[in-house]
């Protein structure tokens, strides 16, 4: 019996995973680019850090997390114990900022861009693997600090093309909804299953609307795939009092605090969280963000367990077609907030500090939407190959083309058929092909094909009209780049 040939590996990406290709990664760095500027000119440092932490110094903050080193890709390394890719950029700043706090200055503020790994269940826009883009500031406890993050990333957004009135950044405080946890019976200790079961439920609200938010305040939820999600087991006085810090958003940032403040009642940290959220609207609106850019909302809690204080989000305000062509919001692409406890996890000592993150595939698959971003890039000038001999010859135009800062390539596949050629150059979305065969190098002239202008016509043009505007012209060798130029608009 013959041996069986060995089983080939299927060629495919592991479930929750993609591959990006071109234009992706020209458009996302483009727009990292831009946020990067904004970075910069806020006074903020670049910092890349490990993929690789200890599973001890991320800590267990994932939302929606209960078992060990569920959430996070982890594996047992014989020296170092457990390690995990990182599942966020703040918790590989906390280490950052311990390991070195007694070189970096204080405060310290960075930003950083890179992926990161969730071991969650994939779904329809939602993978294992995806960028993110932080900006934090590690050594203040000043709301300021807050503040300018808030200011920072409505800069951020309007520099990648999202325009005032499309987006708004919303502004809470966790010590606020601590306060409302204590009037509805839930502060102390013991109370911890009950209090993140709370803070996931009210992160969702936008996602389950209200009834789906206080059914896991109450017994649970069972969504629609028939899953059923264990609830906090309030009481129906308690969920009341959760449901009315959810609803307390008014006209005004003053009318809001206020508000808040009736539901915190004699809480101590609630007043403290309700002051912090006055400061913060008070120093936005002496730099001119008003509440047309940034508004102060109680809907906003933030899933992660490490926040401590002020925590805000961006939310794009304009509609989409959802994929059943139902009008929809596109909600949320960045949220941060205040972590003071997350580097003390270190050092023993209070670190304060605050930052957020932009979810870059979220952002630009909006850009795409409102139209920035196209998906599309044009591809590179092809210089076509007639005779295998004069290789040097081709290779010598694509030479000249790049040092003018032409995007350009030799065509390096089997020559033999020059219509494959014309195809490859299609397909790399070329907009001009070079073609030299032996009796244009005798008289010492190009001819170049206008790829674009040739497939508009063949498009929508009447035969006259292709015979009037020729895709194709013959120019002497010597005006190669020039004309090459004129073609792309350079």
């Amino acid at each position: 019996m013959a041996d069986k040939p060995p089983r080939r590996p299927r060629a495919e990406t592991p479930k929750g995973f993609r591959d990006y290709f071109g234009a992706e990664v020209t458009d996302r760095k483009a727009m990292l680019d831009r946020i990067a500027a904004v970075y910069h000119r806020y006074g903020f440092d670049p910092l890349e850090t490990s993929a690789v932490e200890t599973v001890e110094a991320l800590g267990k903050f994932l939302p929606d997390v209960d078992r060990p080193n569920e959430g996070v890709f982890a594996w047992a390394d014989e020296d170092e114990g457990w390690l995990a890719l990182r599942y966020d950029l703040t918790a590989p700043l906390a280490r950052v900022a311990a390991q070195y706090r007694n070189d970096l200055p204080s405060p310290y503020r960075r930003y950083a861009m890179g992926p990161v790994w969730r071991n969650e269940k994939p779904g329809p826009g939602r993978f294992r693997q995806f960028y993110q883009c932080d900006a934090d500031t590690v050594g203040s406890g000043s709301v300021a600090a807050d503040a300018e993050i808030c200011a920072m990333l409505a800069d951020a957004l309007e520099a990648v093309g999202i325009e005032r009135g499309d987006y708004v950044v919303k502004v809470n405080n966790r010590k606020v909804l601590n306060g409302v946890m204590e009037v509805a019976g839930l502060a102390g200790e013991g109370k911890d299953t009950e209090r993140g079961i709370v803070l996931r439920a009210i992160d969702k609200i936008d996602r389950l609307g209200p009834e789906g938010v206080r059914a896991l305040l109450g017994e649970g939820r069972k969504d629609e795939s028939g899953d059923f999600t264990k609830g906090a087991g309030l009481s129906a006085e308690q969920a009341a009092v959760v449901m009315g810090f959810t609803t307390a958003k008014r006209d005004t940032g003053a009318a809001t605090v206020a508000r808040l403040r009736d539901l915190v009642g004699s809480s101590v940290v609630g007043a403290e969280g309700a002051d912090e959220l006055e400061a913060i609207a008070s120093l936005l609106e002496a730099q001119g963000y008003g509440p047309d850019r940034i508004v102060l909302d109680p809907g906003v809690v933030r899933g992660l367990g490490y926040y401590t204080g002020p925590v805000y989000e961006a939310e794009l305000t304009f509609q989409i077609t959802d994929e059943k062509g139902r009008p929809r919001n596109f909600g949320s692409v960045a949220g941060g907030g205040r972590y003071d406890g997350l580097v003390k996890r270190f050092t023993g000592q209070d670190v304060p500090a605050t930052g957020v993150s932009i979810g870059v595939d979220r952002l630009l698959a909006a850009l795409r939407a409102k139209g920035r971003r196209t998906g599309e890039a044009a591809g590179p000038v092809v210089v076509t190959v007639m005779d295998r001999d004069r290789m040097a010859d081709y290779m010598g135009m694509v030479g000249e083309l790049r040092q003018a800062g032409i995007r350009a390539e030799v065509y390096l596949g089997n020559p033999k058929n020059f219509g494959n050629q014309l195809k490859y150059a299609d397909k790399r979305a070329s907009p001009v092909a070079v073609i030299q065969g032996g009796n244009e190098a005798a008289s010492g002239t190009v001819i170049l094909k206008d790829l674009i202008l040739g497939a508009k016509i063949a498009e929508s043009a009447t035969l006259e009209e292709w015979k009037d505007r020729p895709a194709q012209v013959e120019v002497p060798r010597a005006d190669l780049v020039a004309e090459v130029k004129r073609m792309l608009g350079q």
